[in-house]
């Protein structure tokens, strides 16, 4: 992906719905597109075991969802994340479990009560490449 991301408004409203749902505990998920722009989100359960600062997908859910996309003609087009208290740029765990080089990371902070912060990235090894979201009507 190069250039700016572009999420129709209900995806993004879908997205920060879902993180204000667990305000504590990171929340994640898959989004799918079609014809590059994103059409459907997948929320899947977080079974890390320190949900406060960790997500970990759970499996069955996973591969539903991919199942469920390969189904409606979508690609993967981003996989996205919450920071319940922590600002919306990739951390450390992020980057070391980060496996989709070519897929954009949408990470959402909670951490400013009353205000949403979504950024999206690129995550290749030590890596981050910042890439510009645009919200489409």
């Amino acid at each position: 992906m190069t250039g700016t991301a572009r999420l129709p408004r209900p995806i993004v409203n879908r997205l920060l719905y879902h993180a204000q749902q667990s305000p504590d505990n990171e929340v994640c998920g898959l989004i799918g597109s079609k014809d590059g722009l994103p059409a459907h989100c997948y929320p899947i359960a977080n079974i890390a075991t320190a949900p406060q600062r960790l997500f970990a997908m759970d499996p069955a859910q996973q591969i539903a969802a991919m199942r469920s996309m390969r189904e409606q003609g979508e690609e993967l087009f981003a996989i996205y994340h919450s920071h319940p208290a922590g600002p919306s740029i990739p951390s450390a765990t992020d980057l070391a479990q980060a496996n989709y080089p070519e897929t954009l990371y949408l990470i959402i902070s909670l951490q400013t009560r009353g205000v949403l912060e979504m950024q999206g990235f690129l995550l290749n090894g030590d890596t981050i490449t910042e890439v510009p979201l645009e919200i489409i009507e």
